[in-house]
């Protein structure tokens, strides 16, 4: 649980300046992409908006794009111990400058728009997620309805599922089910985070709470949309400038923190649209992936985008490759097998240390550029399969499971287990790397899929790397000899 309060210091600007979050790519959404589709805009409080995407809402205006914007409170927790203003009065005052912040955020767009507040309590909005639910439920009906857009053409803008404050996080992870359930693309916005959260040095990569920049993107924004959004900010006076000079009426958002967001981009972590086959349950709510969605969930995600986890570019996914390889206790291996291959950036480094390799996986569209990758190595290659159901015959003395797990279900990873058992040659390698946080529409977690191997499997264990992000082990199937694996020079482990 992060603490902080808005009157830390926090992390300044200049230090964001100097990180990776200002180095992101560029959000893949042109003018055409942003007016072909309908955007859910959702904030906690009135100004969450304004900072966090005011940019963004004045581009979807310019290009006449449909957007309904929904607020979950008038945020009259702001000041709780103002001499002068009452939560009600101040209720009504922050909702007035909400309504003002979105007159000039639209500017003179052609875009459709409308904005409903649901009056919930400031900072209580754990207990009224099914409130917020049916809100943004009805909010893309009458999107959909007004502009004739498909659930894959629907994007839910939120706060940042981990940006610290509790209705930030309870919202965003609304939005993150129901887009997951749904089908709906997903925005997320960064508010708080920038103040709590503090980046590493451009090499160690400086990661948000729960990622690795993975999937991060900012939205560089045009001198109109800079004015429009400096303009809806300064909208919300009560929060910019003191209620009065007296104690309790002090200003909640000084000028080092608004330095955040005068930034000339906006950034956010982008979810494309993926459609469920068999859609949300019967009541409407998020209702998981099952492995059988594999396929067709990353055949559209790789069709959208070549790497859509920056498997290439970023450090986060370089170094833990680099630590899988060392990891693994041989020099050298007769038969590799990794599950799960994506697109093949593991995959080209442990090809040369085997005689033979497979990689796996059940995108085809994500096979076809793991098979580019390793067309130069002629002991690789490459097969479309979906796990457990399908496995390939033969032996192995290396099995690597990169990100997986969590995409079964648990007697599917049963099933996975079973496979592996199976086809492990005595003594081979078994190599697992999962991340450690919650994957929005499916069962499990790295953790989970980890303890299930441990308990299911029961080898002895290779070793074991862990951070706040990963979880990397390495197990060695029964009868290796002692102090040794195939290939293996010496009793080296990872401790």
């Amino acid at each position: 649980m992060v603490t902080f309060t808005h009157n830390d210091a926090g992390t300044s600007e200049a230090a964001w300046a100097g990180s990776r979050a200002a180095g992101l790519p560029d959000l893949p959404l042109d003018d055409a992409a942003l007016a072909g589709r309908a955007f859910i805009v959702l904030a906690a409080h009135p100004d969450d908006e304004s900072l966090g995407a005011g940019g963004l809402l004045a581009r979807l205006h310019s290009v006449g794009a449909t957007v309904r914007v929904v607020l979950c409170t008038a945020g009259e927790g702001s000041h709780p111990d103002s001499p002068t203003t009452t939560p009600e009065q101040l209720a009504v005052v922050r909702l007035q400058e909400f309504g003002d912040a979105l007159k000039r955020l639209s500017g003179n767009g052609a875009g459709d728009t409308a904005w409903r507040c649901l009056g919930l309590p400031d900072g209580q909005l754990a207990g009224h997620r099914e409130e917020i639910r049916a809100a943004v439920r009805e909010a893309v009906r009458e999107a959909t309805a007004a502009c004739g857009r498909a659930a894959g053409e629907v994007v839910l803008v939120a706060p940042y599922r981990s940006d610290g404050h509790t209705d930030h996080d309870v919202l965003g992870s609304v939005a993150a089910e129901l887009s997951a359930a749904a089908g709906h693309a997903l925005l997320e916005y960064p508010i708080w985070y920038w103040l709590w959260a503090a980046p590493g040095k451009p090499d160690d990569g400086d990661v948000p709470a729960g990622g690795a920049w993975r999937g991060w993107f900012r939205l560089p924004l045009r001198p109109a949309e800079l004015e429009s959004k400096a303009a809806a900010m300064a909208a919300h006076v009560s929060q910019v400038r003191p209620l009065s000079g007296l104690p309790g009426d002090e200003v909640l958002l000084p000028p080092a923190f608004l330095a955040h967001f005068e930034r000339t981009w906006e950034t956010f972590a982008w979810h494309p649209a993926v459609a469920r086959a068999d859609g949300p349950g019967d009541d409407g709510s998020p209702r998981p992936f099952a492995a059988g969605d594999a396929e067709r969930v990353f055949d559209a995600v790789h069709a959208r985008e070549e790497d859509p986890w920056q498997y290439t570019s970023s450090w986060y996914e370089q170094r833990k490759r680099t630590l899988t390889l060392a990891a693994l206790p041989g020099s050298s291996y007769t038969a590799g097998l990794e599950i799960g291959c994506s697109i093949g950036t593991l995959s080209v480094e442990l090809a040369p240390r085997c005689g033979s390799f497979l990689a796996v996986d059940a995108s085809g569209t994500a096979l076809d550029h793991a098979a580019r990758r390793l067309e130069h190595l002629p002991a690789a290659t490459t097969r479309h399969l979906t796990v457990p159901n399908e496995w390939p015959d033969g032996s192995f003395d290396l099995i690597v499971v990169s990100e997986v797990g969590y995409y079964l279900s648990p007697a599917e990873l049963v099933g996975l287990f079973d496979r592996i058992e199976g086809s492990l040659m005595p003594g081979g390698t078994l190599a697992l790397c999962h991340w450690r946080h919650p994957i929005s529409g499916w069962e499990l977690d790295g953790d989970a899929v980890h303890a299930a191997a441990r308990r299911h499997l029961g080898w002895a264990g290779g070793g074991t790397y862990q951070e706040r992000d990963f979880l990397l082990e390495v197990f060695l199937a029964p009868d290796a000899a002692p102090g040794a694996a195939p290939g293996l020079g010496g009793p080296e482990r990872m401790r």
